[in-house]
């Protein structure tokens, strides 16, 4: 199947490493140009070697609406359009009802929501040019709850909202709106919260055997894949949905 991205330039916030790490890598596989909005230094490099330099890192972290445009002007600079939009960035930070605080919670949300909204209004203007696609890194925590983690939740439910409101409001450009929701994706961030436990290894084998499909994570290389395909010509007829990539994690029943 041809994905037909070749040349399209895609800006992607947390697109170094981990699940946003493994959708640059996609694109260039395919001959597209990820400029992805990602601090980390030694996968950035990484990366652009991969593309042969057809690639831009715009090595900082998204607080503020100043950064958000900051980064797509850069893209502009560099390669003159954005096709696409992946917003990816954030952290399960564990900011709870009980062990929390409302100043707590207020930052939580504002770091894994906010820059949602900031590049993707930023981008808009380009995305009206281009017919562009835009999707939404979510979680499953989105439906399901987790607890102790109230910020992160708020964000992601929110995130999955916003899908359906800017497929909504956009429709007139024919820019198309959706979020992929992983479940369990072991990334960098997934494997620091289970060198927590006592016994990772068994902590990790209990969760393994509570996905349906094949007792196994799902790999980040397959949340990519999701990715380009809503990002791609072959998916011009889908838009405002929420796409489960997840080993049937959320909705299939987990008993063994």
């Amino acid at each position: 199947m041809d994905l037909q991205l070749k040349d399209k330039v895609i800006l992607i916030s947390g697109g170094a490493k981990g699940i946003g790490g493994a959708i640059s890598k996609s694109l260039i596989a395919e001959g597209a140009i990820p400029v992805f909005i990602d601090p980390s230094e030694k996968e950035g490099k990484e990366l652009i070697e991969l593309a042969d330099g057809k690639a831009l890192q715009i090595p900082m972290r998204m607080f503020t609406a100043e950064d958000a445009e900051t980064a797509v002007k850069l893209c502009l600079e560099k390669f003159g359009r954005i096709d696409g939009v992946v917003n990816n960035a954030g952290a399960n930070d564990g900011v709870g009802l009980e062990h929390g605080s409302p100043e707590a919670f207020a930052n939580s949300v504002t770091k894994n929501l906010n820059h949602y909204y900031y590049l993707t209004h930023y981008a808009l203007p380009e995305l009206k040019k281009t017919q562009g696609a835009i999707v939404n890194i979510s979680s499953k925590t989105a439906v399901t709850g987790q607890g102790g983690t109230s910020g992160y939740v708020a964000a992601k439910g929110a995130q999955l909202a916003l899908t359906r409101e800017w497929a909504a409001e956009l429709l007139p450009y024919q820019i198309r709106v959706n979020a992929v929701i992983p479940a369990e994706v072991f990334t960098p961030l997934y494997q620091n919260w289970i060198n927590t436990f006592p016994d990772p290894d068994k902590k990790l084998e209990e969760i393994n055997q509570k996905i349906p499909l094949g007792r196994r994570m799902t790999s980040p290389e397959e949340i990519a894949s999701m990715t380009l395909f809503l990002l791609s010509s072959q998916a011009l007829h889908i838009t405002g949905q929420h796409l489960f990539v997840d080993g049937g994690y959320t909705h299939l029943d987990r008993t063994l």
